[in-house]
């Protein structure tokens, strides 16, 4: 079974990730896929909305570390920066389900959706220092844009995780609800837009996102070149080895 689903029905394109056994982190493979997808869902004419979703317990863990190790995304043609690509640009809405912990980028990619529900389980975390790297997803710029500077500092230099209220109370979320309704409220809400005229869509989400749109792709672009160049640093270096050896790192010399 494939570790990403893809569903399109009266004009819903679903995403979902289904690796619960390792907590739908993802793979290069999986950013591979869903970057195809969104790229397909862009040009086609039966999309009308994108919706991602999880399981009730978990939206998703983020890289998977081991694959992370072994396709390090160092270079702007690596998949992970391809989907981001094609998320941050997609002229189309996009709706979340969010459940359980949203970690790393399972948190930033909700940055470019536009409706994003949460259930009152989930948790969200930014831990990029605390792997010895940098905010991605265009989330430096973003994330004090959304959360305000205090709280997106918070966020993004301690990495500890807040919760769906927190998210509300912020902007993050919409609207919470209990975990086994949140991908049923997001496919009623992504069935409202596909039933409204395409070119209003179209147009609305354009409006909405035109002033970031530049300054996103820059900041994407700064943040990756960051990203690759840390990942080789004795920081990351450290985090990663201490991960796999199921230790606290130790940053003292880093």
């Amino acid at each position: 079974m494939s570790d990403i689903l893809f569903h399109t029905e009266n004009g819903v394109a679903t995403i979902t990730f289904d690796r619960v056994e390792k907590k739908n982190s993802f793979t290069a493979a999986m950013y591979a896929a869903m970057a195809q997808f969104l790229k397909e869902a862009a040009q086609d004419d039966a999309v009308r909305v994108v919706v991602f979703q999880g399981h009730p317990t978990v939206f998703s863990a983020g890289n998977d570390i081991a694959d992370f190790l072994h396709n390090p995304p160092s270079t702007p043609e690596a998949p992970v920066f391809q989907f981001l690509q094609q998320i941050s640009g997609f002229p189309k809405p996009v709706v979340a389900a969010v459940a359980g912990p949203a970690v790393g980028i399972g948190t930033t990619l909700l940055f470019h959706c536009d409706l994003v529900y949460a259930g009152d389980n989930a948790a969200f975390a930014m831990p990029f220092v605390n792997l010895g790297l940098c905010p991605e997803a265009g989330s430096s710029l973003l994330a004090p844009r959304l959360m305000g500077h205090a709280r997106a500092a918070e966020a993004l230099l301690l990495g500890e995780p807040f919760q769906a209220e927190a998210a509300l109370e912020m902007g993050l979320v919409n609207r919470i609800v209990p975990p086994t309704e949140v991908n049923a409220l997001a496919q009623r809400q992504a069935a409202k837009l596909a039933s409204k005229p395409m070119s209003s869509l179209l147009e609305t989400k354009r409006l909405l996102t035109q002033t970031l749109a530049n300054d996103i792709q820059v900041r994407m672009a700064e943040e990756a070149t960051s990203f690759g160049r840390m990942l080789q640093e004795p920081a990351a270096k450290e985090a990663f080895t201490a991960f796999m050896e199921k230790r606290v790192p130790d940053f003292s010399k880093c």
